[in-house]
């Protein structure tokens, strides 16, 4: 992971504009938790994210069978887990962690930008994924992003999680039904909605949408939490991979 451990310019370590809080105050640092079973990468992590005003990280664990304990002693914003561990690996321990009320978001790390595995954890709701080579800078605004409730997904990656996705076909059986799925719970959404999914599936930022569709920040905000609770998804990744199973991207 020799990108991780390149040092951060003060200009990509500064702390993000809006990183205040009400009337001004300074908001609390993104907690995060890491989990991968290599010691350097661990190190590495600590390292990027641990002197930046805005970030810190409150603890580390070397295997998905210890991430229960880990979320609970130390309450994360944010986990960055590691796929592949060799115990319990990352996707049963991101498949868990969703499961329960309220979890911290999860960044899956991983070496392989097509992995089968790291579709079924963004499936699971895990908010993106970072590949181990990233540069340092990028990992610390994924991990902000995250945090502030944006997923993580480059149009690189986006077009990556098409390709993967559309390579499925279907069974003998008939028509695929997670397609179908797809289309039905596509299909009960207004056109408005409909234009604002399809952009997150195209790996739009909420300002690249608001500019898109004419309408402020603050509105396509609005739709994309109306999306979530209308199709009973936890983010904004899985609206994405929605509208990639109905192949309207």
């Amino acid at each position: 992971m020799a990108a991780v451990a390149d040092v951060i310019s003060p200009a990509s370590a500064a702390g993000p504009p809006d990183a205040t809080g009400p009337a001004g105050a300074a908001a609390p640092p993104v907690r995060v938790l890491i989990v991968d079973d290599d010691a350097l990468v661990r190190a590495g992590l600590s390292m990027i994210l641990g002197g930046l005003p805005d970030l810190t990280v409150v603890g580390e664990a070397a295997d998905g069978g210890e991430v229960p304990a880990a979320v609970a002693a130390y309450a994360p914003d944010v986990v960055l887990m590691d796929i592949r561990m060799p115990r319990v690996d990352g996707l049963t321990a991101t498949e868990a962690l969703r499961a329960q009320p309220h979890p911290p978001e999860v960044l899956v790390l991983t070496t392989f930008d097509a992995d089968e595995q790291v579709l079924r954890a963004l499936r699971a709701g895990a908010a993106g994924f970072l590949l181990k080579d990233t540069p340092p800078a990028e990992i610390v605004h994924a991990v902000r992003r995250v945090a502030a409730g944006e997923a993580t997904l480059s149009p690189t990656v986006t077009r990556t999680l098409i390709a993967h996705v559309t390579a499925a076909t279907p069974g003998p059986a008939g028509p695929d039904p997670r397609q179908e799925r797809a289309l039905r719970l596509i299909g009960g959404l207004s056109e408005r909605e409909r234009q604002v999914a399809v952009a997150l599936g195209r790996g739009h930022t909420n300002a690249e949408i608001a500019g898109q569709l004419f309408m402020s920040v603050a509105t396509v905000k609005a739709y994309v939490s109306r999306l979530l609770t209308r199709l009973e998804l936890n983010n904004r990744v899985q609206v994405a991979l929605l509208v990639h199973d109905a192949g309207l991207v």
